[in-house]
């Protein structure tokens, strides 16, 4: 079983590798200013990639085309990803960087 501490380790080592491909991250706060969830963003030739981290529990990873609206709520997407982060910024690193058709 892995521990808290792994899947922590594993995390940061994933988010490193998100800024190695230019994923810029944003930290919006609520309300009273406390943290709401780490969100990276990444603009790349005609696609938007998104991850959202709001708990090590719940991640959610999105692909969009570059042209979508509300890039935070798309409502057309090629790919969505929604789970523990660890998985879900395995999963984001493991796409291609192709194009949408």
């Amino acid at each position: 079983m892995t521990s808290p501490v792994d899947t922590a380790a594993r995390a940061e080592v994933r988010l490193r590798e998100l800024i190695a491909r230019g994923f810029q991250f944003l930290h919006p706060t609520d309300a009273r200013g406390e943290l709401a969830a780490v969100v990276g963003v990444r603009a790349h030739d005609n696609v938007i990639d998104v991850v959202r981290l709001h708990t090590e529990d719940d991640a959610v990873a999105t692909r969009m085309p570059s042209d979508e609206q509300n890039v935070l709520a798309p409502v057309r997407f090629s790919w969505r990803r929604r789970g523990p982060a660890c998985s879900v910024l395995e999963e984001l690193l493991e796409l291609p960087d192709d194009r949408i058709a």
